[in-house]
C-alpha cells in the first residue's frame, strides 16, 4: 500500500521521532533548514508536517499542500503556523503542551534560587579572579511567600516544589477554586495580594491582552522592597521599562528573566544589569522535554493519518461528515457566546450549564460544548486552550459542566443558553441563529435583547430612568467614539435595564470610568468579540 509521507523541517530529536521511522506506513523526509521556496515546491507531495518553531507554515504554504492532512508542531505555541488558513484547509494542527511541563517548572525555580543567592553574579566574579563573600549575600526561601500568577499546568508544578522548601504560596489564576487551591496547598488571592505580601512572585500565564504587563509601574510600586520577580513564561508578561525602573529606584531587590519583549534582546538594558539573572529561553530546553515534545507530537500526528482518535488538537478536529453538516452553522456562535460570558463574568467560575432547545435537542451537541468551553476558556488561558482539550482543562480545574436538551423553543428553531456560576455570581446568556441575520444574542441574565456577537461592544448595566441613553450617547460623542448600533432591555418599567453598544473602536479605561460614574449606571463593560 501507498505509504504516508511525512516531511521534518526543523531539528528533532532522533528518539523522538523513532516512531514514524519505525511505522511501516509511513515514509519520513527530514529536510532540516529549508528555504520557504523549496517548502513552496514540495510541499504539495506529504501528508503530514512536522516542525519546531522555525519553519514558517503560511497561508501560502497550506495553499500549496494539496494532501496535506496534518500539521504538528513540537511545543506548545503555535505562532509560526498560519491556523486560520489550515482550518479552511481542512488540515489539522496538533501541538504538544504537556512535554516541557517539568522542564520549564524546574527551570524557574532554579532561576527564583539563583536570584535568592546571587548565584550568576557571584560565579562571574569567582573566574574573573575576585574572591569576594561580603557582596552576594543572599537569602532564605524557608518561611517565605511565593506569589504564583497563573495555577495551570506550570504554576501548579511550582507550587508542589515551592511546599518542598518549606514556603507559603499564595495562587492567582482566574480558574482557581478555592476547593482545588486547598487541593494543591496553595492560598487562594488575588493579584493584589500576591503584590502586597510575596517575598518572590513568578508569572505562569499566556501572553494575551489580559496578561500584557500585569505587572507593571502600579504593582512594582506597592511591592515589599525585599521582592523578587521571576519571568520564564512569555515576554511582555512582566514591563520591562517598570521592572527596570523598579530596580534602579530600589523598589525591588531583584529579577530573573528567561524570556523577553524582544527576542533576543537588542540593547535591552536588563541584561547585564547587576541584580538581574539572565538565560536566553531556556525554559524548555532539556533533553527530556525535547524529546518528550516530539514523542508526544508524533503519536498525535499517527493518530492523524490513521484515522484513529487523537487529541491536543488546536483547531477544530475532524468531524463526521453527516454531524458536521448540522452542527457546523453553531460553532461561531457557541464560541462567540463562552467569549461573551467569559468577559462579563467576575470571580472563579465553578459551573457551566449548557442547554440545547429546539432542533439542537435532537442532534449531537458535544462539538458544541467543547466550542463554548474554548470561547470561555480562552480568555484567560489563550492559545493553550483548543477544541479537544477545553473539558480537559475544565476538568483539571474543578469546573463542572453539565448538558441539558429541551425541546422547548421559546419561539426560536434553536437557542443555546449558556450559565455560568463563579464564586461570587450567577450570569447567563442565550443565543441563536437567524436567517438572514446570522449570529444574535436573544437574552442576558433576565433581559431580552437582540445583538450581533462581533467588535467592540459596551454592556451597559443601568437603572430605567429618562435621560440615561443620551448621556451615555453624549459621552461617547465627546471622545469621538461612533456607536454603530445600540440596543437595549429591561424586565421592568423603572427596574433594571441593560444597554448593548457595538462602538467602531476601543474604549479607553478613562471614558469607561466616565461612563461608570453617572449616576443611575450600575456598570460598564467592555467586550471585545
Amino acid at each position: 500500500m501507498d505509504k504516508f509521507q511525512v516531511l521534518i523541517t526543523d531539528p528533532l530529536s532522533e528518539q523522538g521521532i523513532q516512531q514514524l521511522l519505525d511505522a511501516e506506513d509511513v515514509e519520513v523526509v527530514q529536510k532540516v533548514g529549508i528555504s520557504q521556496e523549496e517548502l513552496l515546491e514540495i510541499i504539495a507531495d506529504y501528508d503530514a508536517l512536522l516542525v519546531r518553531s522555525q519553519t514558517q507554515v503560511t497561508a501560502e504554504v497550506l495553499k500549496q499542500a494539496k494532501r496535506m492532512k496534518v500539521v504538528g508542531r513540537a511545543g506548545v505555541g503555535v505562532d509560526n503556523i498560519n491556523i486560520n488558513a489550515a482550518t479552511e484547509a481542512g488540515i489539522v494542527i496538533i501541538n504538544a503542551p504537556d512535554g516541557n511541563t517539568i522542564s520549564t517548572a524546574e527551570h524557574s525555580f532554579a532561576m527564583l534560587m539563583a536570584v535568592a543567592r546571587n548565584i550568576p553574579q557571584a560565579h562571574k566574579k569567582l573566574v574573573d579572579g575576585t574572591w569576594d563573600r561580603k557582596s552576594f549575600q543572599g537569602v532564605e526561601l524557608n518561611n517565605k511567600t511565593l506569589g504564583i500568577i497563573g495555577m495551570g499546568r506550570i504554576g501548579s508544578e511550582v507550587a508542589k516544589r515551592a511546599k518542598a522548601f518549606n514556603m507559603t504560596v499564595i495562587g492567582y489564576d482566574p480558574y482557581l477554586t478555592d476547593e482545588r487551591a486547598q487541593k494543591l496547598g496553595v492560598i487562594n488571592g488575588s493579584v493584589a495580594d500576591i503584590v502586597e505580601k510575596a517575598d518572590f512572585i513568578t508569572v505562569h500565564t499566556p501572553l494575551m491582552k489580559e496578561t500584557r504587563h500585569i505587572l507593571s509601574y502600579k504593582e512594582f510600586a506597592k511591592m515589599k522592597p525585599n521582592v523578587r520577580v521571576i519571568n520564564c513564561a512569555r515576554g511582555g508578561i512582566i514591563d520591562e521599562a517598570a521592572l527596570l525602573h523598579a530596580l534602579d529606584n530600589h523598589q525591588i531587590a531583584g529579577a530573573a528573566l528567561d524570556v523577553y519583549e524582544e527576542e533576543p534582546p537588542v540593547n535591552n538594558p536588563l541584561i547585564g544589569h547587576p541584580r538581574v539573572v539572565t538565560t536566553p529561553h531556556l525554559g524548555a530546553s532539556t533533553f527530556e522535554a525535547q524529546e518528550n515534545v516530539a514523542i508526544d507530537v508524533s503519536y498525535e500526528l499517527l493518530k492523524v493519518l490513521r484515522g484513529e482518535s487523537f487529541k491536543n488538537a488546536v483547531n477544530l478536529p475532524t468531524i463526521a461528515a453527516h454531524l458536521m453538516e448540522r452542527v457546523q452553522p453553531y460553532f461561531i456562535l457557541s464560541e462567540k457566546l463562552g467569549q461573551f460570558l467569559a468577559q462579563l463574568t467576575i470571580g472563579a467560575l465553578q459551573e457551566v450549564k449548557i442547554t440545547y432547545s429546539g432542533e439542537l435537542a435532537d442532534m449531537d451537541t458535544s462539538p458544541l460544548t467543547r466550542t463554548i468551553l474554548k470561547g470561555l476558556l480562552s480568555y484567560r488561558l489563550g492559545s493553550e486552550v483548543n477544541y479537544i482539550n477545553a473539558n480537559y482543562l475544565a476538568k483539571v480545574r474543578d469546573i463542572s459542566v453539565t448538558e441539558e436538551k429541551s425541546t422547548i423553543h421559546r419561539g426560536f428553531t434553536s437557542l443555546i443558553t449558556v450559565t455560568l456560576r463563579s464564586n461570587l455570581e450567577t450570569r447567563s446568556i442565550a443565543g441563536t441563529r437567524l436567517n438572514g441575520y446570522g449570529e444574535r444574542i436573544v437574552k442576558i441574565d433576565q433581559s431580552t435583547i437582540d445583538v450581533q456577537p462581533a467588535g467592540n461592544l459596551l454592556y451597559v448595566q443601568h437603572n430605567d430612568r429618562p435621560g440615561v441613553i443620551g448621556y451615555v450617547g453624549s459621552i461617547l460623542g465627546k471622545n469621538n467614539i461612533n456607536i454603530a448600533t445600540m440596543q437595549v432591555g429591561r424586565k421592568d418599567i423603572g427596574g433594571d435595564a441593560i444597554m448593548m453598544l457595538t462602538v467602531d473602536k476601543q474604549v479607553n479605561s478613562k471614558i469607561l470610568d466616565e461612563l461608570g460614574g453617572l449616576a443611575e449606571v450600575v456598570s460598564v463593560t467592555q467586550i471585545e468579540l
